[in-house]
């Protein structure tokens, strides 16, 4: 039998089920009482900040999705990646009431089943993370001037350039950085839940872009190509890992299982479907309006393909900017959190109890509290190597897909799965169907992941001469 932490006890329904953490953390009568630390973030927050994590810059690629396969496999495909990634985060959830009181994470649960791998698997999650920070601030660098031309030129005279300074990425980010490492210092996802609306805000105005402009097309708008509702392309090859990847966010599902006021399973359930279901809704609106718009001669980047003359573009694409902006601290926060735990393997966690006369000590489970200046020199080193990377660096599209490919599926898919079937197969209250279908989500994730690193292999290797036939 497998002993269960980390769930609230709310109503008596969960401690039926195994949820309450009295059985597990007394384990006897002689075992003294432990004051808990309790979450205080609101079912708001989490799934603002959990969709935040979901809908990045990816949603903009969708509408070309949907061209390489046609309109009914594009709304199938990512309905069903969808799923795929709310059934990994419930297995996490569930997964994390296996950890500590409200000290799961990947290395907790780890340690739970394969312990000799425990540090392997957050440094793929920092590494996942890291990459992923790194190109936020490449697009960054890449779309500010583009804003400011266009703003500049729409709130001004037409035939007025900006300054010369105002043109350069390079500026722009290193301004921006005295934004973004205050907002990545924080040491709870919570406390970026303003930032979080502040980003859903931008994917309404994204949504309200492309809904208009198809009912209304700007002057300007390239014509429509063909529109088909089956049509499978060479391209959706590349364009499915896309729709695999855009729901990517679980670094941060056991933050928000350990930050939640109440995170029973019913609670958690209601996050991750919330948060998921958001994400469907807002890429199939997308992609389908976007593909209506502009058929097969959809590009890469939906916004881009609207006139940059019109205000209301403008502000779309300086919303995307901000969107991208407030993403940036969701991939900090677990790279950091991943890399204290590498650095911390072996260091017990001491909690005091409700006299605090005495200490209770798990060696086996938890680590320490990051210490304030740990938290500032890893917070310091990922956002300062980052920004370098950007500062110098214009495209890293291929290392990018690899660590896409790599770390997304890894912790997505795999781990998800395999981490679940490994703590559940002995107990008796988890049904087997549910023990085997994770078993199938790992083996799901490595087929995935077999074939989109087949895939950038290829790319690389097809440019020098080797034939596609």
């Amino acid at each position: 039998m497998v002993l269960k932490y980390g769930a609230v006890l709310t109503t008596a329904a969960d401690a039926t089920v195994g949820d309450s953490e009295s059985s597990a953390l007394l384990a006897g009568e002689a075992a003294p009482s432990v004051r808990q630390k309790e979450g205080h973030a609101s079912m708001l927050s989490s799934v603002s900040n959990l969709s935040n994590t979901i809908i990045g810059s990816g949603m903009l690629t969708f509408p070309l999705a949907m061209a390489s396969s046609g309109i009914i496999p594009g709304i199938l495909t990512c309905v069903f990646s969808g799923c795929v990634g709310a059934f990994g985060l419930y297995l996490l959830s569930l997964s994390a009431r296996y950890a500590p009181h409200r000290s799961s994470s990947f290395f907790a649960v780890a340690q739970l089943t394969f312990p000799q791998a425990a540090i392997f698997f957050d440094a793929a999650i920092a590494i996942k993370c890291f990459g992923v920070s790194i190109s936020y601030l490449i697009i960054i660098k890449s779309l500010i001037p583009n804003v400011v031309e266009s703003l500049y030129h729409d709130l001004t005279s037409p035939n007025t350039n900006p300054p010369a300074w105002a043109l350069s990425g390079r500026n722009w980010i290193t301004i921006i950085m005295f934004i973004l490492v205050p907002l990545a210092s924080f040491r709870r996802l919570d406390s970026l839940r303003y930032a979080s609306y502040v980003v859903l805000f931008s994917v309404v105005y994204l949504l309200a872009i492309v809904i208009t402009c198809y009912f209304n097309p700007l002057e300007g708008t390239t014509p429509a190509g063909d529109i088909r509702l089956i049509h499978f392309t060479p391209n959706f090859i590349s364009t499915f890992p896309v729709q695999v990847f855009a729901f990517t966010c679980a670094q941060n599902l056991f933050p928000i299982f350990n930050e939640l006021k109440t995170n029973s399973r019913q609670h958690m359930n209601i996050v991750i479907g919330t948060s998921i279901g958001s994400a469907i809704m807002v890429y199939e609106a997308i992609a389908l309006f976007g593909y209506l718009t502009f058929g097969s001669k959809v590009g890469a980047n939906i916004i881009a393909m609207y006139p940059s003359t019109s205000l209301f573009i403008a502000i779309g694409q300086l919303a995307i900017v901000v969107l991208i902006m407030f993403s940036y601290p969701l991939q900090v926060q677990p790279c950091r959190n991943c890399l204290d735990k590498i650095f911390h393997v072996g260091a017990p966690i001491k909690v005091s109890n409700s006299n605090d006369d005495d200490e209770i000590v798990d060696e086996d489970h938890a680590v320490a509290d990051m210490s304030p200046l740990k938290h500032t020199l890893l917070t310091a080193a990922i956002t300062g190597f980052g920004f370098l990377i950007a500062y110098f660096v214009d495209n890293l599209e291929m290392v990018l897909s690899f660590v896409g490919a790599i770390g997304s599926t890894t912790i997505s898919f795999i781990l998800p799965g395999l981490l679940f079937w490994k703590i559940s197969r002995d107990d008796p209250s988890v049904s087997r169907a549910l023990n085997r279908a994770a078993l199938a989500l790992a083996g799901y994730g490595c087929c995935v992941f077999v074939f989109c690193l087949g895939y950038n292999i290829y790319r690389i290797f097809n440019p020098l001469g080797i034939s596609s036939h």
